[in-house]
C-alpha cells in the first residue's frame, strides 16, 4: 500500500437503494476535478462470487469491465463519472472473500489453526480493499459498502472497516449515507431513523465523520444541528442530499454542499485548485436545454425494472446530449410484440434498439420488431442478443430458411446461424465462463460502422456464448447483409450491417458498458443522429 493513499468508506442506513453508488461516484468526480487520482471500489454482501449468475430482476445489469470481470451495476456510474475504467479488483463480494479463504485452508496456509471470521474473513476483506492502493496509484480510494447497516450479511465489511480505521487513523474516513424521511400528515422532517442507524454503527465500533442526509424537503439549521447533536458529528458534516432530476445533477448538488472540502480536511488533505466542472456543467445545460426531441423504442425482456439495461438508458443520455436532442424512450417488452401489433407499437418510433438478454422468452417478439424496422427502413441498432436477432429474422425473411435460429433456442434447427462459440463447447460450469472483456475488432473501410468509429481497429467489451456461424456468411453478403466488424483473431463476426438501408447496425460486443459522460460511445451518438434524420 502506498503511504500516502487515503480510504474512504461510504455504508448506507435506514433503507437500501438510497444511492450510494452516486454519492460516491458524486464524491469522487469532485475530488477528481480537484486534482486528485481517485478510483472507486464496490463491496457486495451476496454469496454469489459474481452477479454473473443473478437474474437481472434480482439486480439489475450485470456490467462487464475490460478485463472481463462481472461486476455490480454500480461500478457503471463509477465509470460513467470519471471516465476512468474499473477492473476485477473494483468490485468484491463475499463469495469471493469466502471461496480464497476455503481454498488458502484447503492448501494448509493457516497451518492447523481455527479458521474464523476474525481474523481470517476480515484479514482478506481489508486485503482485497488495500489491493487498488497497491497496485494502481491512486491518492484517494472511495469503498461503496453494499446493503445497509445492521443486516447480518455486511457484518464481517463494516468490522474490516473498523479494524482500518484503528490501524490507519487519519488516512482513513466513513461516510454514513442515510434516510430523512417527511411525513407529510405532520408536516415534518424525522431525524430518529437516522439516530438509530448511527447508533447501530456505533455499536459495530464505528463513528461516521460525515452524514449524507437523502431527503425530500431541505433541512434546516435547527435539523441539521439537532442530527449533528445526537450523531457526534460537526454541522458541517452534516450533508443535504436532495431528491434530484437526474443523477448528473448530484455532484453539483455536493459541490454546493462542499461535500469535497469537509472530506479533503477529515483525511489532511490540501484542498489544492477549486474542482473544474465547467465540462460537467456544460453538459448538463445541454442536457437540461435541447433543440429537439425525439421518441426512439427499447425492446427487451426485463423492462419492468430499467435497471436491467441501466448502461444502454446512460448511453443513450449521453448521445441524446451529443446531438442536443431530448430522447424519450419508449420502453417495449418484447413478449408483447408479434406481426399482428407491431405496426401499431413500433410505427411512431423514430430508431429501434433491440437488447441484449438471454433465453428464449421473448424471442420471436425481438425477431418481429426487426423485420418491421428493416422493411420500414427505421433506424435499428441490436446489440448482442440483439445482433443474433437480426441475424435470425434476415436468414427466415431473405434467405428463405423458415427454421433458421440460435442453437441456444433451438438446438435441432437445420439452420443454425448462430452457434455455440468454438471454445465454450467443453465449458460446464456457468459463472465467469463466457466471451468477456475487452477483444479487438477490424472494421470494414467505407461501411457504417468505420463511418461511426472514424478508424480500423477498435475494441469493445463482451459477454456472450454463441456467435455468428461463419458457414452461412458468404450466402448473408450476397443477399445484403454484410458483416463488416471482424475479430482478427477468431474471425468473429462482431458487427453485421445492411447495405440498402439507412441505418441497420447490429454489434455482438456491449458498446454501452464504454459510454461515459466524456466520451460518449460513436455507436449511440450516430444511431441517435440517424434517427434525428428519420425524423425529418
Amino acid at each position: 500500500m502506498s503511504s500516502n493513499t487515503k480510504y474512504i468508506f461510504v455504508t448506507g442506513g435506514v433503507t437500501s437503494s438510497l444511492g450510494k453508488g452516486i454519492i460516491s461516484a458524486s464524491l469522487a468526480k469532485l475530488l477528481q476535478a480537484r486534482g486528485y487520482t481517485v478510483t472507486i471500489q464496490k463491496l457486495d454482501p451476496y454469496i454469489n462470487v459474481d452477479p454473473g449468475t443473478l437474474n437481472p430482476y434480482e439486480h439489475g445489469e450485470c456490467y462487464v469491465t475490460n478485463d472481463g470481470a462481472e461486476t455490480d451495476l454500480d461500478l457503471g456510474h463509477y465509470e460513467r463519472f470519471l471516465n476512468v475504467p474499473t477492473s476485477q479488483s473494483n468490485n468484491i463480494t463475499t463469495g469471493r472473500i469466502y471461496q480464497t479463504v476455503i481454498n488458502k485452508e484447503r492448501e494448509g496456509a493457516f497451518l492447523g489453526k481455527t479458521v474464523q471470521v476474525i481474523p481470517h474473513i476480515t484479514d482478506e476483506i481489508k486485503r482485497c480493499i488495500k489491493l487498488l492502493g497497491e497496485t494502481g496509484d491512486f491518492e484517494i480510494i472511495i469503498t461503496e459498502i453494499g446493503g445497509t447497516v445492521g443486516d447480518i450479511e455486511s457484518l464481517p465489511y463494516i468490522e474490516a472497516v473498523r479494524q482500518m480505521k484503528w490501524e490507519l487513523g487519519h488516512d482513513c474516513m466513513v461516510i454514513h449515507l442515510t434516510l430523512i424521511p417527511y411525513l407529510s400528515a405532520a408536516g415534518e422532517l424525522k431525524t430518529k431513523p437516522t439516530q438509530h442507524s448511527v447508533k447501530t454503527l456505533l455499536e459495530y465500533g464505528i463513528q461516521p465523520d460525515v452524514l449524507v442526509c437523502r431527503t425530500e424537503h431541505q433541512l434546516s439549521k435547527d435539523i441539521r444541528r439537532k442530527i449533528a447533536l445526537f450523531c457526534n458529528v460537526q454541522v458541517n458534516a452534516v450533508i443535504e442530499s436532495l431528491d434530484a432530476s437526474t443523477i448528473y445533477d448530484v455532484p453539483l448538488m455536493m459541490m454546493k454542499e462542499q461535500l469535497d472540502r469537509v472530506v479533503l480536511q477529515k483525511l489532511k488533505l490540501p484542498l489544492k485548485q477549486d474542482p473544474n466542472m465547467e465540462q460537467w456543467k456544460d453538459f448538463l445545460g445541454k442536457l437540461k436545454n435541447p433543440t429537439s426531441e425525439i421518441k426512439i423504442g427499447i425492446i427487451g425482456k426485463y423492462i419492468e425494472l430499467k435497471d436491467a439495461y441501466k448502461s444502454i438508458a446512460e448511453a443513450i443520455i449521453h448521445a441524446g446530449v451529443t446531438n442536443e436532442c431530448k430522447v424519450n424512450v419508449e420502453w417495449i417488452h418484447s413478449e408483447k410484440v408479434n406481426e399482428g401489433n407491431v405496426n401499431e407499437l413500433l410505427g411512431n418510433l423514430k430508431g429501434v434498439i433491440v437488447a441484449p438478454g438471454f433465453g428464449d422468452r421473448g424471442i420471436e417478439g425481438k425477431i418481429a420488431a426487426i423485420k418491421f424496422v428493416r422493411e420500414h427502413k427505421i433506424p435499428f441498432l441490436g446489440i448482442c442478443l440483439g445482433m443474433q436477432c437480426a441475424v435470425i429474422e434476415f436468414a427466415r425473411d431473405v434467405l428463405g430458411y423458415a427454421d433458421a435460429h440460435s442453437t441456444e433456442m433451438s438446438p435441432k434447427t437445420k439452420h443454425p446461424v448462430i452457434d455455440f462459440m468454438e471454445a465454450q463447447k467443453k465449458i460446464t460450469a456457468k459463472g465467469g465462463t463466457m466471451r468477456l472483456g475487452l477483444y479487438p475488432c477490424k472494421i470494414a473501410k467505407g461501411s457504417k460502422a468505420y463511418q461511426v468509429y472514424g478508424k480500423g481497429n477498435i475494441m469493445e467489451r463482451h459477454r456472450h456464448r454463441y456467435e455468428f456461424n461463419n458457414k452461412f456468411l458468404a450466402e448473408f453478403e450476397s443477399k445484403g447483409m454484410l458483416a463488416t466488424g471482424i475479430n482478427p483473431d477468431s474471425n468473429l463476426v462482431e458487427i453485421v450491417e445492411l447495405k440498402d438501408h439507412p441505418w441497420f447496425v447490429g454489434v455482438q460486443f456491449h458498446p454501452e458498458y464504454r459510454s461515459t459522460v466524456e466520451s460518449p460511445h460513436p455507436l449511440f451518438v450516430k444511431f441517435i443522429k440517424a434517427s434525428m434524420e428519420h425524423c425529418k
